[in-house]
């Protein structure tokens, strides 16, 4: 199997890409990224000089790289990590989110029609169902309902991935997870922002009241899942993959604090209990921030027989642990790009 991984020096598509080179030994993949604030290769410091690895920088809306690539790498299968993924940018400026999201995904179909692959896998979200209540599960066959720019763009792109399976036969399978989490995740994101203010002293600001419910999905089950939907899932086909565990954001919050205190005593020691630092602020998303996301994920468990490993305890332990082990990774990912964009949306609330 020769796989081209986009978006590859991201949050999950680096996991992805570990946990392939591990598993499969015969493999060879080709990871097209072209690094933006949240794509970094420090997320694959360790594998540059693997011999079934290789990087290339570059921009899945570039037609004329992207064709390039298909022709002479001969690609067995492509998984489509690449995308802008964070709501709050999306609000800011969706432009981003139309390029990447929309306009890439369709130029990869396209080389995907041209150079034929047995299989493409389109990497979506839950967000693009809208908001559920307190009760009830999203299907695969609920409606698409986005409420932010950025659920709408991965709405898109779903719809053109099943346009061109219907129109022109691709084999495309898309999978829709729920809020990953796990290490290498870029702090502007709930755990990693958490975790990083507690241990330098900074406030832990949390949307609203942080009523908000999340499905919580270890990363590195959503990248076994996204394996076996590679290797079997059925071409045409969408699985839903969550974690089956439903939390409000405060406490998530909450539960960071208190493994923290744990942990590092002398950081609570010098700036006290990071739960006293938890402050409410005023919600930028508004309407487009859905209260509750939950998966119903009997499809890929009956069809291909996954279920999440990792329970929620002790995967928020492990990625506490991992970010207090490589702070300096952290720091190293935070630019001025990154400084200016959290002023932006916390500061003065």
């Amino acid at each position: 199997m020769k796989l081209l991984v986009t978006g590859g020096c991201g949050f999950i598509g680096s996991n992805f890409i570990r946990f392939v080179l591990r598993n499969h030994p015969d493999w060879k993949i080709v990871n097209l990224d072209k690094l933006t604030y949240a794509g970094n290769l420090k997320n694959l410091e360790g594998i540059e000089a693997n011999e079934r690895y290789k990087f290339v920088r570059g921009d899945i809306a570039d037609r004329a790289l992207v064709d390039k690539l298909f022709s002479q790498e001969k690609f067995n299968a492509v998984v489509n990590f690449a995308a802008e993924s964070h709501v709050d940018r999306s609000i800011l400026d969706p432009s981003p989110f139309v390029e990447t999201n929309i306009k890439g995904t369709q130029i990869l179909l396209e080389a995907a029609r041209k150079y034929p692959v047995e299989r493409f896998v389109q990497v979506s979200t839950d967000e693009v169902y809208g908001s559920l209540g307190e009760t009830g599960f999203f299907t695969e066959e609920s409606p698409l309902r986005p409420n932010s720019p950025y659920a709408a763009s991965k709405a898109a792109a779903d719809l053109l991935c099943r346009a061109y399976h219907k129109a022109y036969g691709i084999p495309v399978i898309i999978t829709r997870s729920s809020n990953n989490y796990g290490p290498y995740q870029f702090p502007e994101k709930l755990i990693p922002l958490m975790i990083r203010n507690a241990l330098i002293g900074k406030e832990l600001p949390v949307y609203g009241e942080g009523k908000q419910v999340r499905d919580w999905l270890y990363v590195e089950d959503n990248c076994q899942a996204i394996d076996l939907v590679l290797q079997k899932g059925r071409v045409g086909e969408i699985y839903n993959i969550g974690g089956g565990c439903e939390k409000r954001n405060i406490e998530v919050v909450e539960m960071i604090c208190d493994i923290l205190e744990r942990l590092v005593p002398d950081t609570v020691a010098l700036y006290g209990s990071p739960r006293t630092r938890i402050r409410f602020i005023k919600d930028p998303r508004g309407a487009a921030h859905d209260f509750r996301y939950a998966l119903d994920c009997s499809k890929i468990a009956s069809d291909l027989g996954w279920r999440p490993k990792v329970c929620f305890e002790e995967g928020l332990e492990k990625t506490v642990k991992w970010y207090l082990e490589n702070q300096d990774w952290v720091e190293s990912v935070i630019t001025g790009e990154y400084l200016t964009y959290y002023e932006r949306v916390y500061g003065g609330r």
